[in-house]
């Protein structure tokens, strides 16, 4: 059956998107609106349930068959290890990201479409890890991209929304042009753009190295600027301050991380290349490591400082692939998957319960104000779930054991000394000085929060719901048991380490 297997994993949410936004257009009477929100919410909710089940399917096919082909008119999908794993990831978190939004999007003025395009942002994004052509792979990130300016410019009555929605469309669409530019090379080169036929096209002496070299540069640029990487990042702190939470928390666990694999999905076809790509990621993950962690120190609201220090995780997560691709180091390559589920848990995490925090003291109060650093005062005494689950998510972002972001940086330098290279076992010590001092951002949040004397916003905070507080639990959990059994992820980041090596010839 065509929906128990990888095609079903995006059809379900594309499909489902139009039906839901139908769904919350029906009627106009007052009890008519209640309840198609209700209608809406659950709707959405369901379908994204029912994609758990194509889900299982395709991880029980890839390891007992291993890689698969789907065909679905002239889209070809390859299934392997990191297409499944990030399927998984961005299913976790958008069925978690669903949930929470039950209440914390409530009775907003186009509720219908915040749902629909979240599912067709997901969809998308599955569909972009699993592309086996690099035009395919270009018209996939397009459309997820345009998801995601919708999303992010969603408040459209607010000026400073609608200029973080304008800022990230007009970046995002200037990479666009970059990355059809480095396409139109390989193209011409290679004369193919089936990702495994451009592999074997570049591989012999008729083509021109230089070309392909700018084409990979082409893809850096392009899509490093939905990947973060500095100095392309300045759309992110607006977007990710200015959207719902809800979709700061996709933004930033999940749509920089897809960027990141179309990104290496484009550089792997030029594999002659692998040892230059390393280098590269090995530097733009320093970059952004001491880049992100000193932007963070100075701010003074919540989500701009989270959505710095952001840049500074995709700078571990580059690090532990350029370590893969200079050294051979597979390790490396496990440590930056494992990586990428923690930052998308970890970082999910705390963008959820500072939306929790702002649905208690500003939303059920009508006001869509931004939570700054001082509204944090004694917010443990009102709301001490939430203060518990934004505290381990920030411990473990900084690195705090025993904590899962802990231990995902733990094998990224574990394999970084077993290069045995002097510059590598530098850039390793630089990443644990700058991991100390994210805790420099991170533990006076934490302080904050449990101060006796609360804050104003605190006092006049109303309570949480169910839907808001579960996935908080949820996630909490995930962050404390990964940390004490990391071998749990073993499965999923072992076989993404290993199809990452494979696919630059490793």
């Amino acid at each position: 059956m065509e929906l128990l297997n990888f095609t079903g994993l995006i059809i379900i949410p594309l499909v489902s998107s139009p039906v839901v936004y139908l769904a919350g257009r029906l009627g106009t009477r007052e009890i008519t609106l209640r309840g198609r929100s209700y209608l809406v919410r659950v709707a959405a909710f369901l379908a994204l349930l029912a994609a758990w089940v194509p889900f299982a399917a395709s991880v029980r096919t890839l390891f007992l068959d291993g890689t698969q082909e789907f065909n679905v008119s002239t889209i070809w999908l390859r299934v392997d290890g990191i297409s499944l794993f990030m399927a998984g990831c961005v299913l976790l978190l958008g069925t978690l990201v669903i949930l929470f939004s039950g209440s914390y999007m409530a009775g907003e003025v186009g509720e219908e479409k915040y749902y629909a395009m979240l599912l067709a942002m997901i969809g998308l994004m599955i569909g972009l890890v699993a592309a086996g052509d690099l035009f395919n792979l270009w018209v996939w990130f397009e459309a997820m991209a345009i998801s995601s300016y919708l999303l992010v410019a969603f408040y459209r009555e607010q000026s400073a929304s609608l200029e973080a929605g304008m800022k990230y469309l007009v970046q995002s669409a200037a990479g666009s042009v970059l990355v059809l530019m480095g396409i139109a090379i390989v193209l011409a080169q290679a004369g193919t753009l089936d990702m495994a036929q451009i592999t074997e096209a570049v591989s012999g002496s008729a083509v021109n190295r230089l070309a392909l070299l700018g084409a990979g540069a082409l893809f850096m640029i392009g899509f490093g600027v939905k990947v973060a990487l500095v100095p392309l990042h300045t759309w992110l702190p607006d977007a990710h301050s200015q959207a719902p939470s809800g979709i700061s928390a996709m933004l930033s666990g999940a749509v920089i991380e897809i960027g990141l694999i179309a990104m290496l999905r484009a550089l792997a076809t030029l594999t002659g290349f692998a040892l230059s790509w390393g280098i590269l990621l090995m530097g733009f993950g320093a970059l952004n490591i001491l880049y992100g962690n000193l932007l963070a120190l100075r701010q003074t609201f919540v989500k701009r400082l989270l959505a710095y220090s952001s840049l500074s995780h995709v700078g571990y997560i580059l690090l532990g692939l350029g370590i893969a691709l200079s050294a051979g180091i597979e390790l490396g390559a496990q440590g930056a998957f494992f990586h990428v589920f923690n930052h998308m848990l970890m970082k999910g995490l705390a963008f959820l319960a500072v939306g929790a925090l702002m649905y208690g003291m500003f939303l059920q109060n009508g006001s869509h104000r931004a939570l700054k650093i001082e509204h944090l005062a004694g917010a443990a005494q009102k709301y001490p779930l939430a203060a518990l689950a934004f505290s381990l998510a920030l411990l473990g972002l900084g690195g705090l054991p025993p904590l899962a972001g802990f231990m995902s940086k733990w094998q990224i330098f574990v394999a970084g000394f077993q290069t045995q290279n002097a510059w590598i076992i530098v850039l390793m010590i630089f990443m644990a000085l700058n991991s100390v001092l994210s805790l420099g951002y991170y533990a006076p949040l934490v302080n904050l929060m449990y101060r006796r004397e609360a804050s104003p916003k605190v006092a006049a905070g109303k309570p949480l719901t169910w839907t808001i507080a579960l996935p908080l639990i949820v996630m909490s959990l995930g962050v404390i048991v990964l940390g004490f059994f990391p071998g749990l992820m073993d499965w999923f980041t072992v076989a993404a380490g290993r199809q990452f090596m494979q696919m630059f010839g490793k």
